[in-house]
């Protein structure tokens, strides 16, 4: 049985895809997924904080694979543009339409495909980097063109390496961890993730009316908490956005467009706060950071792909959200 708030999206088993996650083997045993790619890119090449080094930071060396509508991709991929790495490591996105056969190249608007091996499946880069890999099929990827491998696919990773590992290799200066801000940033980040980024899966895949109730009931809790913090600092450490600000950014530009409907998280919308709204758009307007947001992807993504929510794979016209900055008051 599906523990309450698992996702269907299929997975590798020994380098053969599997249409569900986790399926049994002959005896009836369910299969474990290896470990993500975790190596690391460090100036020189040196280890990194996982102990994986041995990738140097090098202009054209490193290609992206995101999709514009997975949160956790979008925060790779914002910090590429807030670094201005866009000429230094190379980009493909994927289709926002997930079937079957997991993230696909297939053309559409705004897809970039894979100059790698010219993939159709997003699998296929994780089978060229390990011919048996077992394990979930998920963005965003960063990988070596060099040496021809992954080099990491944890989103919380590759924004760290991002942050600082390429500043001599034609990054701008821009810091999102600075050192001294890092433990209230590491707390935040300890927050957003499992009680605010998770949490509205949890919410949105739930099959108990009880378990529903309270999960919602603690993100609202969470986004009131926020709202009050937002009232008396602009971000939420300091005057200058940092990597938590961002990690939260992801879910928040979701959440009227998806979460709100489709994931059952209604109690109010991020439009009905003040302080998160004003926020949310402050961000949105930040140098960089409107182009890595694609709202068609968005919908299209979650209303079409997750069919045991939305049966008929309509994707709502609505609803109208400005983000403009001026009507901001």
């Amino acid at each position: 049985m599906k523990k309450v708030g698992e996702k269907i999206m299929g997975m590798l088993v020994n380098g053969e895809w599997q249409k569900e996650d986790r399926p049994a083997n002959a005896d009836g045993e369910v299969v474990t997924t290896n470990l993500q790619f975790r190596h690391w890119i460090t100036p020189d090449g040196s280890a990194g904080p996982t102990g994986e080094g041995g990738f140097k930071a090098e202009t054209g060396r490193y290609h992206l694979y995101v999709s514009y509508a997975c949160p956790f991709a979008s925060r790779a991929l914002m910090m590429r543009s807030l670094k201005g790495l866009q000429d230094i490591i190379s980009l493909s996105v994927v289709n926002p339409v997930m079937y079957d056969q997991g993230w696909s190249f297939e053309d559409g608007d705004g897809v970039i495909p894979d100059p790698v091996i010219n993939a159709n499946y997003l699998r296929e880069i994780y089978t060229f980097s390990d011919p048996n890999f077992t394990g979930k099929v998920s963005v965003p990827v960063l990988f070596d063109k060099k040496t021809k491998q992954i080099v990491n696919n944890e989103s919380s990773d590759i924004i760290r390496m991002l942050n600082s590992a390429f500043d001599y290799a034609g990054a701008n200066n821009n810091n999102f961890v600075p050192k001294e801000s890092l433990p209230e940033i590491e707390a935040w980040n300890n927050i957003i993730g499992p009680e605010i980024n998770n949490a509205v899966y949890k919410i949105g895949l739930a099959q108990e009316q009880d378990f529903y109730n309270k999960e919602v009931t603690h993100l609202f809790d969470r986004l009131n908490e926020i709202e009050e913090r937002l009232s008396t600092s602009r971000f939420l450490v300091g005057e200058q956005p940092t990597e938590s600000d961002w990690l939260l950014f992801a879910t928040l530009i979701r959440f009227d467009i998806v979460y709100f409907g489709l994931f059952k998280c209604n109690i109010r919308r991020i439009m009905d706060y003040k302080n998160l709204w004003r926020y949310t758009r402050e961000l949105y307007n930040w140098p960089g950071i409107k182009e890595t947001v694609n709202i068609s992807h968005i919908k299209k993504h979650y209303y079409i792909s997750l069919t045991s929510l939305n049966p008929s794979g309509i994707v709502p016209k609505g609803p109208e959200i400005d983000l403009n900055m001026d009507e901001m008051k």
